[in-house]
């Protein structure tokens, strides 16, 4: 038999709720719409529950914000301390070093590989003394005590696609679901008003290289579509078509939705299609939405020292800042997952006056985000983490000055920091060699970070997989990961 035949009769826990759940009728819904945003429901009325078994054990976190700086920071000029190179300027990397590295087509034609050191500034931040580019990170080097960096994350990927593919799926073949769609499948939503996995793709700089994001970075792949991120707008309506057309009013949505439904069921009873389910609930949870969206997005009642925090730009919509504070409101809400997606991180030339533009951009959102879950009690219980899908390359790419040059990608090594929700705070972890080209101590392998995120969430990420196309699907793939308990608290 089919798994649409045998769905009608042996049900799951979901699709229960999903089904008999919703059909509670106008009253029920209508005053769950009216809840207090803010209040998390009793596990046992949550319409999105987690699924049975999960979590796997004790979760030192409820919620994950990734903040994703898309197109690769480099690892160089920002976190991964160097200074022996200034001896190197202009001189090729040694053939020892660079060995026979994959290169990028956008260097693989150069007569030459130049080393090019950090112009920037570093210095000790915290009682931690973590290195850090003070030049461009000021605000960030204030909470160093609360992050673990990571020096050693590498990637198979060497193009901005598949590695981004990577990073958010666990896989370079597009069609896996995301690391936000897992959670909200696996562990539900806290909120019944809004989605279990919610992203957003903030503004970046105009003279910046954006790289084309795809939805497949937030995407359900094989996993059921109402786990997709819902992807807030950061202009205009935050999400289209949410609002009633003029003249309907909130009673004839709510009879429109009942007929639907019923069609909608009919049409489940026929064709045995556990889409359609999902379907009536995505419909049901925009109708909730109409009335939490608005309350989410409205910062009037945040006070100014708390929008002081984020910086400058917080109280304009579709700004990094704006966005950092949203994804704080979420998890506060009870959504399980927000995804935060900055571009214009790929510096091929004019590192530089580039990269300072886009930590103006992100610096201060990134630390306020950290003081503002540190003060409200919510860092504890919430995972924080921030990278982009590779590193790049000591030698420069194109002309080389001291103050301008430009650098190509790098997948063999590059940081990424994690913070709060069970993570130990005011650590370093791994080394590279003196050029930040190999690692030296410590490797973590894109799929042993999703591993640990898991970890922090509750799931035993050996024990979390979802059966498509006659394969156990996991997040961390096929291949042996592990958890980095060194990054533990």
């Amino acid at each position: 038999m089919s798994g649409f035949q045998l769905w009608p009769d042996n049900p799951t826990r979901r699709q229960f709720f999903a089904g008999p759940g919703l059909r509670m009728g106008a009253l029920a819904l209508g005053m769950m719409a009216h809840k207090n945003a803010k209040a998390n429901p009793d596990p046992s009325h949550l319409v999105n529950p987690a699924l049975p078994g999960l979590p796997h054990h004790k979760p030192t976190a409820k919620a994950l914000i990734y903040l994703h700086m898309n197109g690769a920071p480099s690892q160089i000029d920002l976190w991964d301390y160097k200074p022996k190179l200034q001896e190197y300027f202009n001189k090729d990397i040694p053939p020892s070093i660079r060995g026979a590295q994959r290169l990028s087509t956008m260097t693989s034609g150069q007569a030459r590989f130049p080393v090019a050191p950090s112009k920037f500034t570093f210095q000790r931040a915290g009682k931690c003394g973590t290195w850090i580019n003070t030049d461009l990170m000021p605000h960030t080097s204030r909470v160093v005590d609360e992050i673990a960096l990571i020096k050693t994350v590498n990637t198979n990927a060497i193009n901005h696609d598949p590695a981004c593919t990577f990073v958010m799926t666990g896989s370079e073949v597009p069609g896996k679901a995301s690391i936000g769609s897992w959670l909200a499948y696996g562990l539900g939503s806290l909120s019944n008003n809004l989605p279990g996995f919610v992203v957003l793709t903030p503004r970046f700089p105009a003279d910046s290289n954006g790289q084309a994001l795809f939805t497949r970075m937030w995407s359900s792949g094989f996993l059921p579509t109402a786990y997709n991120g819902v992807a807030l707008r950061g202009s205009g309506d935050p999400v289209l078509y949410l609002k009633n057309p003029e003249g309907v009013s909130t009673a004839d949505r709510r009879a429109m939705l009942d007929t639907l439904g019923s069609l909608n069921r009919m049409n489940s009873d026929r064709l045995h299609d556990p889409e359609i389910q999902s379907r009536i609930g995505q419909y049901e949870m925009a109708y909730r939405m109409q009335s939490s969206v608005p309350e989410l997005t409205d910062l009037s009642n945040e006070p100014k020292h708390i929008l002081d925090l984020y910086g400058p730009n917080v109280t304009s919509p579709g700004s990094y800042a704006h966005s950092a504070i949203m994804a704080r409101r979420l998890v506060e809400r009870g959504v399980r997952a927000v995804q935060l997606l900055h571009r214009g991180w790929d510096q091929h030339g004019g590192l530089p006056r580039e990269l300072g533009n886009q930590c103006k951009d992100t610096d201060q959102a990134n630390a306020g985000l950290i003081m503002d879950l540190k003060q409200r009690g919510m860092l504890d219980e919430t995972l924080v983490v921030w990278g982009g899908e590779f590193g790049r390359t000591v030698y420069c790419q194109g002309g080389l000055e001291r103050d301008n040059y430009g650098r190509d990608h790098h997948p063999r090594n590059y940081c990424m920091w994690m913070a709060g929700g069970g993570i130990k705070g005011g650590i370093t972890h791994g080394e590279t060699d003196d050029f930040s080209y190999n690692i030296l101590k410590d490797p973590v392998p894109v799929n042993d970070l999703n591993a640990t995120i898991l970890h922090c969430l509750g799931i035993d990420h050996e024990r979390f997989s979802f059966r498509f196309q006659g394969l156990d699907q996991r997040l961390t793939g096929v291949e042996p990961q592990k958890v980095v308990k060194e990054l533990l608290a």
